[in-house]
């Protein structure tokens, strides 16, 4: 367990040693605060599905770890809170950390390039959010298919303020699948 540590210290180090790390986390702020602050500002209301809707986009090249600044705005300007919703939308992006991060690792495990590994994350992510926008070119029948394979779809449900089985059922279900992908590729690397 200390080897684990060590390693998770030293990457993190790593990582916050770059001034990338901070340029995307200062966009990822501002542009999280431009879709909070919009429909506060044009519709003179403060609601949440706006930035829960854009949330899933941003969390491919970001994570979870700002997200908790919305929470400490919303406190101070005073507005009524739905603590039901709220909760719900950040068990809902924990679920879907958790499931970028299985696709990551499975990624890294089939490949040592980074950038390579970084790609096939990506792709495989975009194809889980977007195949929602399928749904209006297939035949009725595979309609329920598609929309039960997008993230999209179940990450939604859960910000409504509900949470569904089914939806914690696939979250599990593709972390699962992911983190057993990425033990079968390396169990297959060191054999070879």
């Amino acid at each position: 367990m200390n080897l684990a540590a060590t390693i998770t210290r030293k990457e993190i180090k790593s990582y916050f040693n770059s001034p990338a790390a901070y340029i995307v986390l200062v966009i990822f702020i501002l542009l999280s605060g431009w879709f909070f602050a919009s429909p506060l500002f044009i519709n003179n209301q403060a609601n949440l599905r706006t930035l829960f809707g854009i949330i899933p986009v941003s969390l491919i090249g970001v994570g979870l770890l700002l997200t908790l600044v919305h929470f400490i705005t919303i406190m101070l300007l005073g507005t009524n809170v739905d603590f039901g919703a709220i909760f719900c939308g950040y068990i809902g992006l924990l679920f879907l950390g958790a499931v970028y991060s299985s696709i990551g690792i499975f990624a890294s495990s089939i490949t040592s390039n980074q950038v390579v590994s970084l790609i096939i994350s990506f792709f495989i992510i975009f194809f889980f959010f977007i195949i929602k926008f399928f749904l209006f070119f297939v035949p009725d029948f595979m309609v329920g298919i598609f929309q039960f394979i997008s993230i999209d779809y179940h990450f939604s449900n859960i910000t409504r303020g509900v949470i569904d089985t089914r939806n914690i059922i696939y979250f599990v279900s593709l972390i699962v699948l992911f983190l057993k992908l990425a033990q079968i590729s390396l169990e297959n690397r060191n054999w070879k």
